[in-house]
């Protein structure tokens, strides 16, 4: 969950850099984790808590930009602070367009180490609470039978009752009922916060 304590991956083939690394994390006071290869940490059971993952670029096997997009793949979503002995301009640009955090140079100060990992933490929280905020909409969904879930799916879109009713070839008075079992359901007070629950979830809705 969004509010349990994070948990700091550390992934590098250089023993003495997990320790210094570690060390460091842990003296700030994260739960730390430490890895010898990118292989290593994709065996390890996804964390339902914000995590983030300081990674090595240049690693024997699968280099960091591969675990990147290994991750990306599997629609793991994480937060990563790159950490590199290579001062390389493309990698790096190439590690942030797919969505790092943070992007460093070997020797990492350690100011600015605890700074990115501070803000990949920040986004970590975030992203699970949009990820818990979701998968409770699409709770309230489920709940929803079919002719709710297509009322739910016109009213977004701004019909109104009237014309919803003609799209749907059911009555006006009908169309009420599901609208009304809809906004009970769906735990929305207006038309607006119902809007926003549908985009929260993600929903797809057909254009009027």
């Amino acid at each position: 969950m969004a509010t349990d304590p994070p948990l700091v991956f550390i992934v590098d083939d250089d023993p003495s850099v997990r320790k210094s690394l570690a060390r460091l994390a842990r003296t700030a006071g994260y739960e730390v984790e430490v890895f010898g290869s990118a292989r290593e940490f994709l065996a390890r059971p996804q964390q339902d808590r914000p995590c983030c993952l300081v990674l090595d670029v240049r690693m024997p096997g699968l280099t960091g930009l591969e675990l990147q997009a290994a991750l990306a793949t599997a629609g793991r979503r994480w937060s990563i602070v790159f950490i590199t002995g290579y001062g390389d301009v493309r990698t790096g640009v190439k590690a942030m367009q797919s969505g790092a955090t943070d992007f460093l140079t070997k020797p990492v100060n350690d100011h600015e180490l605890l700074g990115a990992i501070e803000r990949a933490v920040t986004l970590a929280r975030q992203a699970l609470r949009e990820q818990t905020a979701a998968a409770d909409i699409q709770a309230r969904i489920k709940a929803l039978t079919p002719r709710e879930v297509e009322v739910f799916a016109l009213v977004v879109t701004g019909l109104l009752n009237k014309q919803i009713a003609a799209e749907l070839g059911i009555g006006e008075g009908t169309v009420k009922v599901h609208r009304g079992r809809v906004m009970e359901k769906m735990r929305a007070a207006s038309v607006a916060e119902l809007v926003r629950l549908a985009g929260q979830a993600g929903v797809t809705t057909p254009k009027s």
